[in-house]
This record gives structure tokens, C-alpha cells and sequence, in this order.
């Protein structure tokens, strides 16, 4: 289990915002946070710590008029740490080559490999080419539905406004480890609200746990942090966003890294 720091930029600046709330249609989120900070100060701090694998993520879309200097702030966090951290938002196979050689150790997917609710498979080999598998890390961020007959965790995409037809299963996950390093797993119906984790999900994860998962939503105490070490079996890693004081929560980011550590000894 790792600690894996989170820089959403939404707008042009780096925010904490609750997941289900995002919308393209006027670039609106609910904002928990709202950094003074721009996203190269928290690539200093984390690099300065050396935590790395942590994400970038552009939560604007391509078509934003604040999509450019969204990406203007990533850029600036993976020249602040080269090779520190992962970036997603928007990637594809035709730009996925300029984030990694602007410093991104790999990038995240999701969007670009889930078209019309199915895996894009020829999309899928596209990116996998440009990156290979060890730099390429799939997001399969998810909520749950019960409007189906067989309910369950099904994958989002969109900056998490649409529904797929993929269930995330054991089996999918074993298709889809095939071209990826690691998974990142947002729980998005409880992301940004740090009112708890999802536990079937995190149980899910850990069962499974084959390659590296970081697993981020609703995380807002210690005890959180212990069910995702014994739910998950040890194998998940975690991300803490809006309830680090970093992001104006109560949870100390210092006391949070120890504890992980302490968690592994």
C-alpha cells in the first residue's frame, strides 16, 4: 500500500471538486477547495518527499475554452517533477507522445479506449504502440448502478458523466491488465465528498490485485485508510484529495504518509 498524491486542475486551477457534480456544459463543478497555489508548487512539495506515481488530472475537455491553460498548468507540474508522475485528462493516441516526453512517467486513459459503452480495442492498440504497457495506465473509474438487471459498478467516462456497458469485474480487469502498468480507480459517487469509501469496490479490488491499483474517493480518516489496507489485502494504493489539509481538510498529508508507512511495516 502507497501513498499517491492527487493535482486536479479544473478551469486553469488546481481544485478538489466533488466527481459527480462535473459538467462540460459551462465548465462547472461543485469546489471543495481551490488552491492559491499553481500545480507545480504540489509537484515541488511531492518530489521534494520523493512520492512518486501520484496523478495529474485535466479535468477540463479538449473543447473548453479552459482547456489550454488547464494544460498549461500539467505541463508545469511535469517539469517540476520529471518522471514523478503520471497526467490524464483528455489523452489520446495522437497526444499521448508530448505529455511523456513533457515528463509524465506514464499517461491515463479512459475515454479515448471506451467508445458507444464498449472497449475501443483498435483504439486500445493505437495508445498501447505509442506508449507500451509500462507507461500506460487505464482509468476505470466508476459508480454504481441499480437501473439494470445486473447492477454493479460499471465504468464512466466523460469526465465521469457517461455510463458504459463495462461492469467492472475480475474478468475485465484480467482482459485489460494485458496492456496497462496499473489501474486508477476513482469511486466516483463518493469522490470529492469525504463521507467514506466504497467498500464492495475496494473488496472487488483487492481480490482481484494482479497489478498495481490506486484507488481514490471518499476517503476521510485514518480509519479509512485501515479498512482500504484490510479490505484491499494490502494490494491497493490510495489517494487522499479534499480531506488533506493540503486541500483544506482535516486530515494531516504528513501524519497520512507515516501512517501508510507505518501500515506496511
Amino acid at each position: 500500500m502507497e501513498f499517491r498524491p492527487c493535482i486536479d486542475i479544473h478551469n486553469g486551477k488546481v481544485k478538489q471538486i466533488v466527481g459527480s457534480s462535473l459538467k462540460d456544459l459551462g465548465d462547472e463543478a461543485e469546489e471543495n477547495f481551490v488552491a492559491r497555489q499553481d500545480a507545480a508548487f504540489f509537484a515541488r512539495l511531492y518530489r521534494k518527499q520523493k512520492i512518486r506515481g501520484g496523478h495529474i488530472i485535466l479535468l477540463n475537455s479538449r473543447e473548453s475554452a479552459y482547456y489550454e491553460a488547464t494544460k498549461e498548468q500539467a505541463l508545469m507540474a511535469l517539469e517540476a517533477y520529471p518522471g514523478g508522475m503520471q497526467v490524464g485528462g483528455s489523452i489520446t493516441a495522437e497526444n499521448a507522445k508530448e505529455f511523456l516526453e513533457a515528463g509524465a512517467a506514464a499517461v491515463i486513459v479512459t475515454s479515448y479506449v471506451f467508445r458507444d459503452g464498449r472497449i475501443d480495442y483498435a483504439n486500445l492498440e493505437k495508445l498501447h504502440e505509442v506508449t507500451g504497457k509500462e507507461r500506460l495506465v487505464l482509468d476505470l473509474s466508476c459508480r454504481f448502478r441499480k437501473d439494470c438487471e445486473d447492477e454493479g459498478y460499471y465504468i464512466v467516462t466523460d469526465r465521469w458523466q457517461k455510463f458504459t456497458e463495462e461492469k467492472v469485474t475480475e474478468e475485465l480487469l484480467d482482459r485489460l491488465s494485458a496492456y496497462c502498468a496499473e489501474f486508477l480507480i476513482h469511486a466516483v459517487d463518493v469522490e470529492g465528498k469525504s463521507q467514506g469509501i466504497e467498500k464492495p469496490l475496494v473488496s472487488l479490488l483487492g481480490n482481484w490485485g494482479r497489478i498495481p491499483i490506486t484507488y481514490a474517493g471518499g476517503i476521510h480518516s485514518f480509519e479509512d485508510l485501515g479498512m482500504i489496507k484490510e479490505l484491499g489485502k494490502g494490494k491497493l494504493n490510495a489517494t487522499i484529495g479534499s480531506a488533506l489539509d493540503l486541500f483544506g481538510g482535516p486530515m494531516s498529508y504528513e501524519q497520512a504518509i507515516e501512517y501508510i508507512k507505518e501500515a506496511n511495516a
